[in-house]
């Protein structure tokens, strides 16, 4: 038997975390950076970002998914993870890497524009 009181205490729980996922902030680079990242496809499956960062730019803490990235231009971009922990490495024009879901922030510390596409794969129905 369900008393009103266990129905209303459920409700307000149900009301508390539906409030706090509206609130929380968003890791979508595309909604942080648009003047950074565009969608350039997208569909059920996947979504193709492009992604120019100039000289000494910096991008803000973001995730993506797990998937492809490509590089088009020769870059230096330093990634900081949110543990702190840096890496800055060399891509170069035709690079191909497999990326992990990954929560990161950017800087380009080289001196010419990075520019990627991404393609960040969705869950697939089976």
């Amino acid at each position: 038997m369900v008393r009103l009181r266990d129905f209303t205490l459920g409700a307000a729980c149900a009301a508390i975390v539906a409030a706090v996922a509206e609130s929380a902030p968003t890791l979508d680079p595309v909604a942080l950076s648009p003047q950074l990242y565009s969608v350039r496809f997208e569909n059920d499956r996947v979504r193709v970002l492009e992604y120019r960062l100039k000289p000494g730019g910096k991008e803000p803490m973001h995730s993506h998914p797990p998937g492809v990235v490509f590089a088009l231009a020769d870059a230096i971009v330093r990634t900081t993870l949110p543990s702190g922990a840096v890496v800055a490495y060399p891509s170069h024009a035709g690079d191909v890497l497999w990326r992990d879901a990954v929560t990161h922030s950017g800087e380009n510390v080289g001196k010419t524009e990075a520019h990627y596409y991404a393609v960040e794969l969705k869950d697939a129905p089976r």
